[in-house]
């Protein structure tokens, strides 16, 4: 992608976070590979979240999602491109001029109890955030912090002396969002926070993020594979493939006409509750291609029955089909099937 196409890229009112042509490419060496290959995990990805906006990010397992979701909170140090957090670069900052921001940008893991120390308590847990960052507070007002998050999740002060291994599965993400929402952030990278859940305890889960976003403020990036938990709880959608963003808008635009081939086929993935709806169900050939060796053009040719010769010569751009929504397919003349 050009620059100047990366610049001309989404971007809402008052931006929380810009994202510029960021690329994370990790080299590789040794046993069958050459010396200098890299995996291109994230190559060239632009968007923007505003203030207090959801963006939902979906795509198959493999595509970049939580490489992306890590490199945006500095999780690693991206290889190229921009991050922009309230205005200001931090994509080349060290640890010690990141400090003061990272109770701004927080994580909630995919997995509720691997991310949680179970040798540890919850007060523990959820407080140790405070110790590093806001030394000065004492004991009693680290646990009247404590007290007031633990109630915002949906959980009580009288459960700070367990451990992890005493809750359910959706109360140790409640724990872990907890601690995500301890130092008052204005952005969340949420990575398939449900994905290891029960449907029944998924609902209270999104139920709870959405409460959070309408309380608190908070910007986030929502990782996921469920198209029904990103519809219900984001305001845009962006669709990863291959470490790219292929098509991103509005969701209700996104679910009424995606744009995007690999957009129709992860929509006509989703289960339709009523029998007596039927619909075509597009099954992909073969497996997402290695991001050591991507193929020429759109990466997605391969497995997209709608292309043609002139799809393997360049990459396609990012480019606005109607307002606010973007794709990366060259043909405008496709009628791609309805979403949900």
């Amino acid at each position: 992608m050009t620059a100047t196409a990366a610049i001309a890229a989404p971007v809402p009112e008052s931006p929380l976070i810009e994202v510029r042509e960021l690329r994370q490419w990790f080299p590789v060496g040794g046993g069958l590979l050459r010396r200098g290959d890299v995996v291109r995990a994230v190559d060239d990805v632009s968007f923007s979240i505003a203030k207090g906006e959801v963006l939902g990010l979906v795509g198959e397992s493999g595509s970049g999602k939580s490489t992306l979701g890590r490199a945006i909170l500095r999780m690693s140090t991206p290889t190229s491109g921009q991050i922009l957090f309230e205005g200001r670069d931090v994509t080349k900052l060290g640890r010690r001029a990141l400090r003061p921001l990272r109770p701004r940008m927080q994580f909630i893991f995919q997995d509720p109890f691997a991310s949680l120390n179970p040798r540890m308590t919850v007060r523990q847990i959820v407080g140790a955030p405070l110790l590093i960052q806001r030394p000065e507070l004492d004991g009693a007002a680290r646990d009247a912090r404590i007290g007031e998050v633990l109630r915002t999740v949906g959980l009580s002060l009288h459960y700070a002396g367990r451990y992890p291994h005493e809750f359910s599965g959706g109360q140790r993400q409640r724990i872990g969002i907890a601690r995500a929402l301890i130092l008052e952030p204005a952005f969340l990278v949420a990575d398939e926070p449900v994905s290891a859940l029960d449907v029944s305890i998924q609902a209270q889960i999104v139920n709870l993020l959405i409460d959070i976003r309408k309380e608190l403020g908070v910007a986030m990036l929502f990782i996921s594979h469920d198209l029904a938990v990103v519809g219900h709880l984001c305001d845009r959608v962006a669709v990863m493939y291959l470490g790219r963003i292929v098509e991103i808008a509005p969701t209700r635009a996104l679910f009424r006409r995606p744009r995007h081939p690999y957009t129709e086929a992860l929509f006509s993935a989703v289960p339709v509750p009523d029998p007596t709806i039927r619909r075509e169900r597009i099954i992909l050939k073969g497996d997402i291609p290695s991001p050591l060796a991507p193929p020429s053009g759109c990466a997605f040719r391969g497995r997209c029955r709608y292309a043609l010769p002139e799809c393997a010569s360049a990459v396609p751009p990012l480019r606005q089909v109607d307002g606010g929504h973007w794709t990366r397919c060259i043909r405008d003349d496709l009628k791609l099937g309805r979403s949900l």
